[in-house]
């Protein structure tokens, strides 16, 4: 049985301990019955989200090539909890504490969307726009950012879908394909669409080109470079965790070339190169098989087991947000900050 296998079990206490229980009250799995949520059983979302290890690497490539963007890093060092601080002034250094909080929303938000009521998944969204409509300041050159500017917001939902859907295809046991990986990128459109984004690529070609459309605003930071390639040698972070030199590496072996080039990264000689893979491929595997579908999804399943509901019809915001203080945006439970 999987559930015999030590490190199987290990991996689920960890996860229950420091992810479920602190990012994941209050969201609804199991209920109310017919619900399909905003995708469904069958659909692509349902299978992609299915496997665990594959969607936390793909976050973490998909925060790699977003930050890309000097302004995402400017809004990472002025707002976000991944920044260390002493007496709220940034230091440089990452904040251990908040990277675990940010990966633990992060699931929570994209578990919650994908298998989460239709409920659960709009009170996500709302949180995640009104974190959004605090994020806005001026970077130290002068020109301004805002999480609300729909070229941003297209930026980064071509990341997240784009890092989704390259860590399935390259590291699934079975991934989609063709026809049916397209499908994945078609469906994910509403998570986009819930966050406000507009005109939004829906295929993988598509998300490609969009993704090097933003080639001219692209660069690499020194907020970037402090959190990348040799700078993280002997940070002492386990190589499965996000911010190790391994993840690191796994997230710009995925970029495509042009992205390669800018964060100039040189794979090693292929004999390494795929021995690398081939164990990252049998690790991520090795656990999802080890450990089966995650609690959430068999609810989701036990849910539309007699059948399913229309879903809605749009998930774009169908009124203006109230404007909260970030104060109060913090108080919301499964804040995603």
């Amino acid at each position: 049985m999987p559930r015999a296998n030590p490190l199987a079990a290990r991996f689920e206490r960890a996860f229950d301990t420091d992810i479920r229980s602190r990012f994941f009250r209050g969201l609804a799995f199991d209920g109310p019955d017919g619900d399909p949520g905003w995708f469904g059983p069958g659909s692509a979302v349902w299978y992609v989200h299915s496997h665990l290890p594959t969607v936390i690497l793909g976050l973490v490539a998909a925060a790699y090539i977003e930050g890309l963007d000097p302004s995402i890093s400017w809004m990472a060092h002025d707002h976000s909890r991944l920044v260390e601080r002493a007496d709220g002034v940034p230091t440089g250094a990452i904040d251990e504490e908040g990277a675990k909080v940010r990966l633990g929303h992060s699931l929570s938000f994209f578990l919650g969307t994908a298998y989460g009521s239709t409920a659960t998944a709009e009170r996500l969204a709302r949180t995640v726009r009104a974190m959004h409509h605090t994020i806005k300041g001026t970077r130290p050159d002068g020109l301004p950012y805002d999480a609300d500017d729909p070229e941003w917001l297209r930026w980064n939902y071509a990341t997240v879908v784009w890092g989704l859907a390259t860590a399935h295809e390259r590291y699934h046991r079975r991934p989609l394909r063709g026809a049916g990986l397209d499908r994945y990128y078609g469906e994910f459109t509403r998570v986009g669409e819930a966050l406000g984004g507009t005109d939004l690529p829906a295929t993988k070609a598509e998300v490609a080109a969009c993704l090097e459309s933003y080639l001219p605003r692209l660069a690499v930071s020194p907020i970037k470079a402090f959190s990348t390639g040799p700078n993280l040698r002997g940070n002492g972070v386990p190589p499965w965790r996000p911010g190790s030199e391994f993840m690191d590496w796994a997230a710009r072996d995925m970029l495509p070339e042009w992205a390669r080039k800018l964060a100039m990264y040189r794979p090693p000689n292929p004999v390494t190169l795929r021995a690398r893979r081939s164990a990252l491929w049998l690790a991520v595997n090795g656990l999802h098989e080890a450990t089966g579908p995650l609690p959430e999804y068999r609810q989701a399943e036990a849910r539309v087991a007699g059948g399913t509901t229309e879903p809605v019809a749009s998930t774009a915001p169908a009124a203006p947000d109230a404007v909260l203080s970030r104060a109060e945006v913090e108080a919301v439970p499964n804040a995603l900050v």
